[in-house]
Order: structure tokens, then sequence, then C-alpha cells
């Protein structure tokens, strides 16, 4: 069992939501290594919980992507598997 629930296509097609998470990464941890904007309570609070969130979100997005692109790629090879089943049963009462 490998380390995620996807394969190695659903891992490539979830690759377009990591850049714009690793952008987010990246400004998170600038900001908190080099303030340039110096520290205010009041907006670095709410700088943070506008970047944390939208990671965080786009983090939980991503997941529930990879698992819907599982689950209909699981249905479309049962789909295949079934019309296969058919198609030989068709042959061989024919």
């Amino acid at each position: 069992m490998g380390l995620t629930p996807f394969d190695r296509e659903t891992l490539l097609d979830l690759t377009v939501n990591v850049i714009p998470l690793g952008i987010l990464g990246f400004f998170i941890l600038a900001f908190i290594v080099v303030n340039p904007f110096g520290w205010d309570p009041v907006i670095s609070t709410i700088q943070f919980a506008i970047v944390g969130s939208m990671f965080v979100l786009l983090t939980i997005l991503t997941y529930y992507a990879g698992k819907a692109i599982s689950d209909a790629e699981a249905e479309m090879e049962a789909a295949e598997a079934a019309e296969g089943t058919d198609a030989e049963t068709d042959e061989s009462t024919a």
C-alpha cells in the first residue's frame, strides 16, 4: 500500500493544485521569517488568517478532488470490465 490513497495518474492531475499550495506556503514562511511590513497584531493576524485559510481550504479541495477522480476512474474501470463480461457472454450464447 502506498503513502497516498491516490494512484500516479491522480497525483499528476492534482499537480495543478500543488503549485498554488507551494506559493501560499512560500508566502506564509516568508512573512514569518522576513516581515517587510513590521508586526502589527491586527494587520498581521488578518494577513495570516487570509493566507492560512486559503492554504487550508485549497488543501481540503485538493484532497476531495483527488478522491472524486479516483472514484470516477474506479467506476469507469468497473463499467469497462462489465461491458467486457457482457460481450463475452453474448458471444458464448450466440
